[in-house]
């Protein structure tokens, strides 16, 4: 049975965004300290961690020193290699373990993996070739999604299909690349399942967040979610089947389609902290970062229950297209929380940080955090 990596002790984090930024925090106020490696310099994670090493991912022998230097191995988002988590893996622990890596990195692997294992899909098919697409369209039909089976996410490297015709035009857009043909599901809504598994089996989920979308983007997570007691006990059940199927021990996310019916189809996994989440530093008495570092270091899982109802609201860079916002206005209201990630360029699209609300009810919240972004945008 290994043994506990206790406070005092040094994380290492593979990745160095906003996910690693929340988790070094955690981890800093439990008295660990942080090493974080990416190719990126002064990044969001490297702001608070004790390290920043900044190399690029296929520079094993980089990964290695950096492993040595560290009591455990994690990450913050599925993009790094799994040849860097190998690299990782000869000189102590990755949690989760790199084949939960190489499985979840690759959306055709991850499907496979999660059909063979029983788990409710859409149906989909392998794509390699645009003769491949076009069989496949005569089988699943239209509309339909086309995705890159790797390294996408946040809607990139996803094109939708509306009629046959439009095969060409489709593969040309994903420039050959492998892909993964889904049906267009007609869904109720989207919710997220964030749970953790510890190292020895324990597992605990926080409530089912409910989701919006805009441009492919998460754009509000209210939770609890407003779906009934039964189905979201069903949503949590697959999610305890999916982290116990891979092994996991760290923090993994489900997101689901709830159909009009009212069944359930696995969309996504993310095995790390998930943006549907974060309202959870606010909410909960152990915030998705802080179970994150419960897992992989072998401690006891905390407590996910909900203190009070809440919404978490993206912030993208475009809310910075007409200057500073206006955070005065926003922070006046009550129960509004802000976190910023230490981001530099406010690009288009690019997550710069969120809001949280808390309020008596999962509406009054989601209100309250929408007013509070809304205010953001108003002239001094």
């Amino acid at each position: 049975m290994s043994p506990p990596i206790l406070p005092g002790s040094t994380l290492g984090v593979l990745g160095s965004g906003q996910l690693g930024r929340m988790l070094a925090l955690s981890a800093r106020a439990m008295g660990y300290r942080v090493h974080t490696f990416s190719p990126e310099k002064a990044s969001p994670t490297g702001q608070v961690a004790d390290l920043e090493i900044a190399a690029a991912y296929d520079d094993l022998e980089a990964v290695s020193d950096f492993a040595r230097g560290v009591d455990v191995v994690t990450f913050e988002f599925e993009n790094v290699s799994a040849a860097a988590a190998a690299a990782a893996a000869e000189h102590g622990p990755v949690r989760p373990a790199g084949k939960v890596l190489h499985t979840t990195q690759n959306r055709l692997r991850e499907k496979d993996f999660l059909s063979s294992a029983g788990f409710p899909l859409p149906p989909y098919a392998a794509v390699r070739s645009l003769e491949d697409l076009r069989e496949a369209l005569g089988r699943i039909g239209c509309p339909a999604v086309l995705k890159t089976a790797g390294f996408g996410y946040d809607g990139k490297g996803q094109v939708r299909i509306h009629h046959p015709g439009d095969a060409s035009s489709a593969w040309e857009a994903l420039t050959g690349q492998e892909a993964v043909l889904e049906a267009f599901v007609d869904f109720e809504r989207e919710v997220s399942v964030v749970a953790a598994r510890g190292l020895h089996g324990d597992y605990e989920a926080f409530e089912v967040v409910d989701n919006q979308h805009r441009n492919h983007i998460l754009d509000v997570s209210v939770a609890p979610s407003s779906l009934s007691p039964e189905i979201k006990g069903r949503a949590v059940e697959i999610s305890r089947g999916i982290l116990e199927a891979l092994d996991v021990v760290g923090v993994l996310c489900v997101e689901l389609f709830v159909t009009r019916g009212g069944d359930l189809l696995v969309n996504e996994v993310a095995p790390r902290p998930h943006n549907s989440g974060h309202l959870t530093v606010d909410a909960c008495r152990t915030s998705q970062f802080e179970q994150q570092l419960r897992a992989v270091c072998g401690l006891p899982l905390g407590s996910p229950d909900q203190l009070a109802p809440a919404a978490m609201a993206n912030l993208l860079g475009d809310l910075w297209s007409t200057g500073e916002p206006h955070w005065r206005a926003a922070l006046a209201l009550p129960g509004v929380h802000l976190h910023l990630y230490g981001k530099k360029e406010p690009r288009p699209g690019r997550k710069m940080g969120h809001l949280t609300a808390l309020a008596a009810s999962s509406r009054e919240a989601e209100e309250l955090v929408c007013r509070a972004r809304d205010l953001l945008q108003q002239s001094d």
